[in-house]
């Protein structure tokens, strides 16, 4: 068995959710959150196995559930569903400590594998988001890769860091 907890500000949200997991007999909805506020308080003792996470929220955000909690070291694993794909958003709540980031668009199916996967101990993103952040650290390694080769210095620069290195003065 495998306790979930809801945190989305939409009720409707949370109902669907609740609905369509408790047709599989390993979940168990221990709780629901309607905000960032009422899931900082209640989460640290609500004894979830998984969150599920809404980003954007009125008032604190779902990002700053995951900073406040894990800071505290209360965060349980936490996936993050969300309807937004913005990277900022994803790396964002990588960092700040969720175990997986999936797009509300996902079946029930790979949402299910993605709590059982977390509740294990391991982490998701969701493949298409995969592939952009890969393609996004491909062009950060392209530009540090740039940034390790500098470009040599002029015969005249040359020139005045000799003369620099041997003791003279700007003047001279």
């Amino acid at each position: 068995m495998i306790n979930v907890y809801l945190v989305d500000d939409q009720t409707l949200v949370r109902q669907g959710i609740r609905s369509l997991l408790e047709l599989d007999e390993d979940m168990h909805i221990i709780g629901e959150a309607s905000d960032g506020a009422e899931a900082i308080e209640k989460l640290p003792t609500s004894g979830a196995d998984v969150v599920l996470l809404d980003m954007r929220m009125p008032g604190k955000s779902g990002l700053d559930v995951l900073q406040e909690l894990s800071a505290a070291g209360t965060l349980p694993p936490t996936i993050i569903l969300t309807t937004f794909d913005d990277d900022h958003m994803v790396l964002g709540g990588l960092r700040a400590g969720a175990r997986g980031f999936l797009l509300k668009d996902v079946s029930l199916q790979q949402l299910v594998g993605a709590i059982r996967t977390v509740a294990e101990g391991g982490t998701l993103v969701q493949p298409a988001l995969t592939e952009r952040l890969m393609k996004g650290i491909e062009n950060l390694d392209n530009r540090f890769a740039s940034l390790d080769q500098p470009d040599p210095l002029t015969e005249r620069e040359t020139e005045i860091l000799r003369l620099m290195a041997g003791g003279y003065s700007n003047k001279e």
